[in-house]
């Protein structure tokens, strides 16, 4: 079987959340089932680390898709030719997007509709893309893969799809965040804060994350509890980051606030598994990948009571309200005083046993090898 797959999102030294995504179910996918040809489409020269194995093979598409007009071409224009050209016989896309020319069978991966619930914070253009043609991908789409059953329930009903048309195949998490023990926290925190404990955000820093309001929790937080506590925000500066810079400049402890850049897998292992706490203020997460990682590194997690950031945090997880910044200096308070803390990261332990890539691997790939075998049968 030829299966092409959407391979826009492995970019070399640049992976995030859709990227290694489509990482970890890819590398396992195409190790898994060496019977079958994974041809990967990539927009742009492709890195030899993303092809996995003698049965992967590389096409570069034109043009590099990264904005709605080029969207629109590569997927509704360039895309379809090349299907129909290697005469595939499926398409996987785990970034969300399809051809709607294609009579190609497509299977979606959709991470969020943010686009929906935030349409303010999307430029105007990718605003008015998604607005059209999400809602006709997921129609067009064999079958949906949703990374939590917070975005399945919100695509049944935005988009009014029949609940069997959605499967949840939740992220995972990489191998190498596991837990480490003190000596080795103590020596991240002199290398990257001084020695002091810290909380830790990890996140693209735009509006919907929220970072504002953790910031002036934060001053509430050092103000109220007189700690030594750091905050590190770790994450590229996106879109709309005014209220962030704003924010940081009208602190009182900016000196204690730790900005970090984009990091490489190794250094975020060290820098999530030393922290107090991992926070995810957000409004709104498909998942919340950092999350799940501190959850395997055995640090506690204050989460958004907002869509599926409970689901992902699970029964250990500290729940704050996003819109009152005292909620979340209350939560940062409460993980300092807990008495219950370890019985909390030990729920986190039974709670993560559900985010495996191995697991979200073999589900798509069974779903779709099903629903092909159904529709095969029909004719």
């Amino acid at each position: 079987m030829r299966i092409a797959v959407n391979a826009r999102f492995l970019l070399s030294g640049k992976l995030e959340g859709i990227g290694w995504y489509s990482f970890e179910v890819l590398r396992r996918m195409t190790k898994e089932h060496p019977e079958h040809e994974f041809i990967f489409i990539f927009d742009r020269t492709y890195s030899e680390e993303f092809i996995f194995g003698s049965n992967v093979i590389p096409v570069v598409l034109q043009p590099p898709a990264r904005h709605p007009i080029l969207w629109y071409i590569w997927f509704e224009w360039r895309l379809p030719a090349l299907l129909k050209k290697l005469d595939v016989d499926m398409f996987l896309s785990l970034d969300g997007y399809c051809s709607l020319r294609s009579t190609t069978p497509q299977y979606l991966v959709m991470h969020d509709l943010a686009y929906l619930h935030y349409p303010k914070q999307i430029k105007f253009a990718a605003r008015h893309f998604y607005k059209y043609f999400v809602p006709k991908y997921l129609n067009k789409a064999s079958h949906v893969f949703a990374v939590s059953n917070a975005t399945k329930q919100d695509i049944i009903r935005h988009i009014t799809l029949n609940s069997a048309h959605v499967s949840v195949a939740y992220n995972g998490c990489r191998d190498s965040f596991v837990p480490i023990d003190e000596d080795q926290k103590q020596k991240i925190r002199d290398d990257y804060t001084g020695g002091r404990d810290y909380f830790l955000f990890v996140g693209a820093m735009h509006p919907r994350k929220n970072v504002d309001q953790l910031i002036r929790a934060f001053d509430h937080f050092k103000q109220k509890d007189k700690t030594s506590h750091k905050l590190v925000l770790v994450g590229r500066m996106a879109w709309y980051s005014e209220k962030i810079s704003e924010a940081y400049e009208s602190s009182r402890y900016k000196s204690d606030i730790i900005f970090c850049d984009y990091m490489a897998t190794e250094t975020l292992v060290k820098i999530t598994g030393a922290a107090t706490a991992a926070i995810c203020p957000s409004f709104l997460e498909g998942f919340g990948v950092p999350i799940a990682e501190a959850l395997f590194c055995d640090v506690p997690v204050i989460v958004s009571n907002r869509f599926s950031l409970p689901e992902v945090g699970g029964p250990g997880a500290y729940l704050i309200n996003p819109d009152e910044y005292i909620s979340i200096s209350e939560a940062m308070s409460k993980v300092i005083h807990d008495p219950q803390l370890e019985k909390r990261i030990e729920l986190g332990r039974i709670h993560r046993m559900q985010f495996s890539w191995d697991q979200t691997a073999e589900l798509i790939y069974y779903r779709m090898m099903q629903d092909f075998s159904c529709s095969r049968s029909i004719f």
